[in-house]
């Protein structure tokens, strides 16, 4: 199959792609007033362009299309129509995402738009092969099935991704780490012969790293432009295509020479934890909504980063904490997976313990609080002026 350096090579084509045509589509965005304007949720202190999701379909459909150009990607293409079915549900959720961005669309009418993306998806056979139920068995989809898992997993991808877009950079840099992770494992799977082939999921994995790094410099506070829910949503369908093709294609009798459940769950267990920080937000969100009575589709400010910030983090720092996090799960995950040895956990035990005090005490780490504090001691503290006596002529 293809080798590394053409799936780094058409990364490096979606990155390029997506970081020449962002800030047209920002200049673009501010000739037509798409613009998202400041509120109580938005810290942002004027009109940002909101849809770039535009880039990160130019650079989706160009990716693709040099990959069908490069002889070492022949078989994902040779009577396969499966990459143009990411591309026409990519259109679909994209155009759904940019509507809302413009105009603004309904719930109802967004879940009805991701329903028939997936109806796409299955249509042109990007789908799942098997399901692991945890601690039962492999199961073999059957037709009946297949649409219905593909329809819940698109809109679970979908929604997490466009849940945890509330900072500058946060979901551009989740996904850019979670599907590293997957694209690294997916390999993994492909190099040691245990999934199928041809296996488009780690070609897409490297497309969505790709257009996330082109982004990032954009995006990161303070950001030129937001992703909007047009750029989400496409994320998120990248991300629901790679892991569902990859983790419901792996070999049934994946397991470790020692026979170790982990291996045998690992295709279903690596994309939701690589994935974490969001379906941890996404979860959260559900209950705290339904506690309160109101529709999930209703606006708060009880999202992680929301609390991050509430904490005393700044929108940077907060940023970074839940890239950490999500890095943490990646490394911790793959690592079982990936060493040809007995594996040693107390360092990723040891690193949690510190990203948990960082996190919850950020107060006490402070590098700038820290010299203004020792500047102030070694201010020398000028004396108290005396009181001037108050001379009374004698009469």
């Amino acid at each position: 199959m293809s080798d590394l350096f053409g799936y780094l090579f058409i990364g490096g084509v979606a990155a390029a792609v997506t970081a020449i045509a962002t800030p047209i589509v920002a200049k673009f965005a501010r000739q037509n007033g798409w613009m998202a304007t400041p509120d109580a949720r938005r810290s942002h202190p004027e009109p940002t362009p909101d849809v770039g999701g535009i880039a990160f379909f130019i650079a989706l459909v160009i990716a693709i299309a040099v990959a069908w150009q490069m002889d070492r990607f022949d078989p994902l293409f040779r009577n396969n129509s499966e990459l143009v079915g990411v591309i026409f549900a990519g259109l679909i959720v994209f155009v759904l995402g940019f509507v809302d961005d413009v105009h603004e669309v309904s719930a109802p009418m967004k879940v009805t738009g991701v329903v028939v993306a997936a109806v796409a998806l299955v249509w042109f056979g990007v789908t799942m092969i098997y399901f692991r139920a945890p601690f039962v068995d492999v199961f073999v989809l059957s037709r009946d099935w297949i649409p219905l898992f593909t329809v819940l997993w698109l809109l679970g991808m979908t929604q997490a991704i466009n849940l945890i877009d509330g900072l500058d950079g946060l979901a551009a840099g989740i996904v850019a780490i979670a599907a590293t992770a997957f694209f690294v494992y997916s390999r993994h799977l492909g190099t040691n012969g245990l999934l199928s082939e041809p296996n488009i999921g780690p070609l897409v994995a490297i497309i969505t790293v790709g257009i996330c790094l082109g982004f990032l410099p954009y995006n990161f506070n303070p950001a030129k432009i937001f992703m909007g829910d047009s750029g989400a949503l496409l994320l998120g369908l990248l991300i629901a295509v790679s892991t569902s093709v990859v983790g419901g294609r792996a070999s049934p009798d994946l397991k470790s020479d020692g026979g170790q459940t982990y291996f045998f769950l690992a295709p279903l267990l690596i994309p939701l934890l690589v994935l974490g920080v969001p379906i941890i937000d996404v979860l959260f969100a559900i209950i705290r909504r339904t506690r309160s009575g109101v529709g999930f589709a209703t606006a708060d400010t009880g999202h992680l980063h929301h609390r991050l910030i509430k904490l005393g983090h700044g929108p940077r720092r907060a940023v970074v904490i839940l890239w950490s996090w999500t890095a943490l799960l990646s490394a911790f995950v793959l690592y079982p997976a990936l060493s040809e040895g007995s594996t040693n956990l107390w360092p990723f035990l040891f690193l949690v313990a510190i990203l948990v005090w960082f996190t919850r005490f950020n107060d006490r780490f402070s590098v700038r609080r820290f010299f203004r504090t020792k500047a102030q001691a070694e201010t020398p503290r000028l004396s108290e002026p005396e009181t001037p006596v108050e001379i009374v002529p004698e009469n």
